[in-house]
């Protein structure tokens, strides 16, 4: 799968203070876009933003809580004021839920709030950009799904993930936003618009121990989880739309 170039490019990491994020957002300026280095907490977000700048990278931090309507309005306001310009969007920033609730047990307002974040943040936030987005030449989206929101894997008794123990609300989640990532692919598929879902695996950040079974040993580190949201982002033109891609390619639905 090749990427085009990213030179004079123009892209927005959400949560991208630590973790998957902070290395999505690292490659990319690495790559030479503009990277907008969005998070909620403005010290942790101007922080991760500073030392990507020490190190010569054209990085600047937006403040962005994806769920929250007057940020996210205020978020796209600045990049549309400056620079004014957007080319790539990646929709990272998700939350564990912690524990994992069976479906018969779950607490409904903490998987609603898990949603909020997950599902309907990545649309509050794509709504907001994609005016700026349309205008590219080559705008990319890509959504930071799981391969925990496979329903091929989820299913497969071969698959390691049918051992899993029943959960309520982040594979849901995930599953969502990977019909989510299709319904928005559909809708953009003639405007040069190219939508993505990619699954990171699980890799050692403070986010996987939050959320991966106590006694499993990750060593993936958040750099390896970034490579393929990066791919996905300098997709050429003419790359894939409406697809759920990990390391080793299409991850079936």
């Amino acid at each position: 799968m090749t990427t085009q170039s990213t030179d004079g490019k123009v892209a927005l990491v959400t949560g991208a203070n630590k973790g998957i994020g902070h290395a999505i957002a690292e490659g990319l300026a690495a790559r030479g876009m503009t990277v907008l280095l969005a998070a909620r907490n403005p010290e942790l977000g101007e922080k991760a933003a500073a030392a990507m700048r020490d190190a010569g990278h054209d990085v600047r931090f937006v403040r962005l809580d994806v769920t929250d309507d007057a940020s996210v309005r205020d978020a796209a306001g600045a990049v549309a004021a400056a620079p004014g310009r957007l080319d790539v969007l990646v929709n990272n920033a998700g939350i564990s839920g912690g524990p994992r609730d069976l479906p018969s047990e779950a607490d409904l307002d903490r998987v609603r709030r898990l949603f909020d974040t997950n599902l309907f943040g990545v649309m509050r936030v794509t709504n907001a950009l994609l005016p700026l987005l349309r205008r590219s030449p080559a705008g990319r989206i890509v959504n930071v799904s799981s391969g925990t929101g496979s329903l091929a894997h989820m299913t497969d008794p071969d698959h390691y993930f049918w051992n899993l123990g029943a959960a309520a609300a982040y594979p849901v989640s995930k599953t969502a936003l990977n019909m989510l990532t299709v319904q928005y692919a559909k809708q953009l598929r003639d405007t040069g618009v190219l939508v993505n879902a990619v699954a990171p695996g699980a890799c050692a950040t403070d986010f996987a121990l939050e959320h991966i079974r106590a006694g499993r040993t990750i060593t993936r580190t958040a750099e390896e989880g970034a490579a393929i949201a990066i791919r996905m982002a300098t997709l050429p033109d003419g790359g894939p739309t409406g697809g759920f891609f990990d390391d080793d390619g299409p991850v079936p639905w």
